[in-house]
């Protein structure tokens, strides 16, 4: 649950900015990061600290939104599990259209298009969900040369680099248990014929 004065920082006022191209207004400070910044395996923890150096700047279609947001990442490693963390910082641009367009397009992204709300604020939160959970790996490792967990018993490969399980094709196992009786039956023949 966000409390009411989280929103009110991720919900920026900008009715002075409007009819007044060029007018500048600055959003430096630190939120609680909201739910569902993250994937499976990595992400920003829900109430941790969001770090926004923004500008909100007027122009002619509306108002334009750049800055960093900055975070703490935390997580998994996609391959042995140990935990992970490092900080994420991304460039924000996203332009907030004055008038919602009345027909748009059907290639058109809705994503892409956001606007600023009737009461004159605009809702940085959307915008930072995409470009953060955007830059989040898709397979997060703790290093590039993690060796991860044998896929057979979970043991850690980084303790045994040689640890491995005799593996037989499933489809040979028929055929290895026939040339056990073959050797079998050679035996018991050699035997019976001394």
């Amino acid at each position: 649950m966000k409390h009411p004065q989280q929103e009110n920082l991720l919900h920026v006022d900008v009715k002075e900015l409007k009819g007044h191209p060029g007018a500048q207004q600055t959003l430096s400070t630190t939120v609680e990061a909201p739910a569902g910044l993250g994937t499976v395996l990595v992400g920003i923890a829900e109430g941790s600290e969001l770090h926004l150096d923004l500008r909100a700047e007027s122009v002619h279609e509306g108002v334009l939104l750049t800055g960093t947001a900055s975070a703490e990442v935390t997580g998994q490693c996609g391959r042995c599990l140990d935990p992970i963390s490092y900080p994420l910082t991304v460039d924000v641009m996203q332009l907030y259209s004055w008038e919602p367009q009345e027909a748009s397009s059907p290639e058109e992204d809705d994503e892409e298009t956001r606007h600023v709300t009737e009461g004159l604020h605009i809702d940085v939160e959307p915008a930072l969900r995409d470009l953060m959970v955007s830059a989040l790996p898709f397979q997060p490792v703790c290093r590039a040369d993690c060796p991860g967990l044998c896929s057979q018993c979970g043991f850690r490969m980084e303790e045994d680099p040689g640890h491995a399980h005799e593996q037989l094709d499933p489809r040979w196992a028929a055929l290895a248990g026939l040339a056990d009786q073959l050797n079998e039956s050679d035996e018991d023949g050699a035997a019976a014929s001394s």
